[in-house]
C-alpha cells in the first residue's frame, strides 16, 4: 500500500535565511554593535603565549635571586627546627611551634612568588585586552537562557571550531614534548653529573633548564598565537558578513527609508510654500518674465535697508503667486531680465544685492506713483 505524501503537510520548515548569501563586508555599525556584545576576534593561544613569555623572561632575570631567597628560607626554617629540637627538653617540636614556623615560611614564599604571579596576571590581561583594544563590554556577563541550552552546548562540542581546538591542543602537546626532549638531550652531560653538585648548583641548573625550555616554548607559542589570531580575525569577519538585504535594512535604519524621507521633504516643501504664499498679499510688487518665473518683493524702510524677496517660484508656483497677487490687488510687472536675476541670485526672505538696486527701485517707483495717483 503506497502513501500519498503530497496531501500531508510538510512538518519541517526550512529557514530560508540559512541559504542567504552573506557576501557583503560588515559595516562599521555592524562591527561596533558586535563588539558591544562582547564578540571579538580573540586568540586564547596568543594571550597564553604572551603570558608565558613574560613569566619566563621575568624568571630569567630574577629567577636566581628568587632561588637564593627560597634556599635561604629553607636553611632558616631547617635551622629553626634544629634549634628548637636542641633547646626543647622534650626533644620534640610542638605543634604550635611547627605551625608558626610553617606560617612564616608560607608568608615568605608568597612574597617571593608574588611578583611573578603579578607578571603572569597582568601580562595575560594585556594579551587579552590588546586583541579587543581594551574596550570592556558587560554584555557577556548578562544572564541569558541560551547559555544554558544543552543543544547549543552540543553544537559547540561537535563544531568545526571544537575540532580545530582539539587539533591545536594536540599540536601544543607535541611542541612541548619535542622542545623539552631536545633541550634535555642537549644538556644530558650536565644532568648526568647532577648528583655531584651541591643543592644550590643543582637547583640552579634545573631551573635554568626549565626556564630555557619555557622561553623556547613561549616563543613558538607566540608565533602560533599570531597565526591563530589572524585566522580568528578572518573567521570573525566571515561570521559577521552581511546579506545585501541586511545592508539595505541598516541603511534604512541609519539614513531613513528613502520613500519616507521623500514624503517628509515633500511635506516640508508644502509647508514652506504655504508660508511663502501667505507673504504674497503683503508684497509691493510681483515681477514676472512673464510666464515661467514670478518674484514677489516687499520694501519696508523701517525693517530692512533694501527690498526683500518674500516669495518666488517658477511654472506652477509662479502661476500660484500671480493668482494670489491678483486676488489681493498686488501689482504684477513684467520684466524678464530682472525676474530671472532675482530668481537665480536672491533667496526667499533675503535682501536684494546692490547691483539690482537700480532696476528694482525703478519698478517700485512706478508702483508707488500709481498708488499715489489712485489715492
Amino acid at each position: 500500500m503506497t502513501k500519498d505524501f503530497s496531501k500531508k503537510p510538510l512538518l519541517i520548515e526550512l529557514d530560508l535565511t540559512f541559504f542567504s548569501d552573506k557576501t557583503e563586508e560588515p559595516t562599521e555599525k555592524k562591527i561596533s554593535d558586535t563588539r558591544k556584545k562582547g564578540s571579538v576576534a580573540r586568540s586564547q593561544e596568543l594571550s597564553m603565549a604572551i603570558q608565558l613569555l613574560a613569566l619566563f623572561l621575568s624568571l630569567r632575570v630574577f629567577g636566581n635571586l628568587a632561588i637564593e631567597r627560597m634556599l635561604g628560607i629553607y636553611r632558616w626554617s631547617l635551622g629553626s627546627v634544629i634549634s628548637d629540637y636542641i633547646k626543647s627538653e622534650r626533644r620534640i617540636p610542638t605543634v604550635a611551634s611547627v605551625h608558626g614556623l610553617m606560617s612564616d615560611v608560607y608568608q615568605q614564599m608568597l612574597l617571593i612568588m608574588l611578583p611573578f604571579m603579578l607578571v603572569g596576571f597582568f601580562s595575560g590581561l594585556f594579551g587579552t585586552g590588546l586583541q579587543f583594544k581594551f574596550k570592556v563590554s558587560t554584555e557577556p556577563l548578562k544572564p541569558s537562557l541560551s547559555k544554558f541550552n544543552p543543544i547549543n552546548g552540543f553544537k559547540r562540542m561537535f563544531s568545526v571550531q571544537a575540532l580545530m581546538n582539539l587539533l591545536v591542543s594536540i599540536a601544543k602537546i607535541v611542541i612541548i614534548f619535542f622542545v623539552a626532549y631536545s633541550d634535555i638531550k642537549s644538556h644530558e652531560n650536565e644532568l648526568f653529573i647532577l648528583y655531584e653538585l651541591d643543592l644550590t648548583q643543582a637547583v640552579a641548573l634545573i631551573v635554568d633548564l626549565v626556564i630555557d625550555i619555557g622561553i623556547r616554548i613561549s616563543v613558538i607559542y607566540l608565533v602560533v598565537g599570531f597565526l591563530d589570531y589572524f585566522i580568528q580575525r578572518i573567521r570573525f569577519k566571515n561570521n559577521i558578513k552581511m546579506t545585501k538585504q541586511e545592508v539595505r535594512d541598516e541603511y534604512k535604519d541609519e539614513e531613513g527609508d528613502p520613500e519616507i524621507k521623500g514624503r517628509q521633504k515633500q511635506k516640508m516643501r508644502e509647508v514652506s510654500q504655504r508660508r511663502m504664499m501667505q507673504q504674497v498679499p503683503k508684497a509691493d510688487v510681483v515681477i514676472t518674465n512673464p510666464t515661467h518665473i514670478a518674484v514677489a518683493i516687499k520694501y519696508d524702510a523701517d525693517q530692512a535697508e533694501a527690498p526683500v524677496v518674500v516669495a518666488k517660484g517658477e511654472d506652477f508656483v509662479a502661476e500660484k503667486i500671480k493668482e494670489t497677487a491678483r486676488e489681493n490687488n498686488v501689482e504684477i510687472v513684467e520684466n524678464k531680465p530682472l525676474a530671472r536675476a532675482l530668481y537665480t541670485t536672491v533667496d526667499i526672505n533675503a535682501q536684494i544685492p546692490p547691483e539690482l538696486y537700480q532696476a528694482v527701485a525703478e519698478v517700485l517707483a512706478v508702483i508707488y506713483n500709481k498708488k499715489h495717483k489712485r489715492g
